[in-house]
């Protein structure tokens, strides 16, 4: 069995699957994208607009913006734990990068929910 490591009460085994699981998710919201743009006649502002104006669409890519938040924050907390060895400086850039992420996310919110089609 994993301890935990100071990953604020999750093991490594958590950690794991939330990395997998999410990068499923980014996965087929990539491929879904790509498969749009390539299978679209003519991408205009009115056929993404018609496309996120859908609530499946907008709540995809609300799954797909926290799957990147928690797939970032897994990843930037390994990384700095393994190469900043300096607590407070190590405190500060994982703020600075969770504030970050939390804005992505409401920007990603605020940008895709009032959409209406066209």
């Amino acid at each position: 069995m994993v301890s935990s490591a100071s990953t604020f009460g999750r093991t490594g085994s958590h950690d794991f699957i939330l990395l997998r699981a999410t990068a499923i998710i980014m996965a087929l919201y990539t491929i879904f994208m790509v498969s749009f743009f390539v299978s679209a006649d003519a991408v205009t502002h009115a056929s993404l607009t018609n496309l996120f104006a859908h609530l499946g669409m907008k709540i995809f890519t609300m799954l797909a913006l926290t799957a990147i938040l928690i797939h970032g924050w897994i990843g930037i907390f390994q990384v700095l734990t393994d190469y900043v060895k300096k607590a407070g400086l190590r405190a500060f850039l994982q703020f600075v990068v969770c504030v970050a992420l939390i804005v992505y996310w409401l920007v990603g919110l605020l940008v895709v929910w009032p959409v209406e089609g066209v």
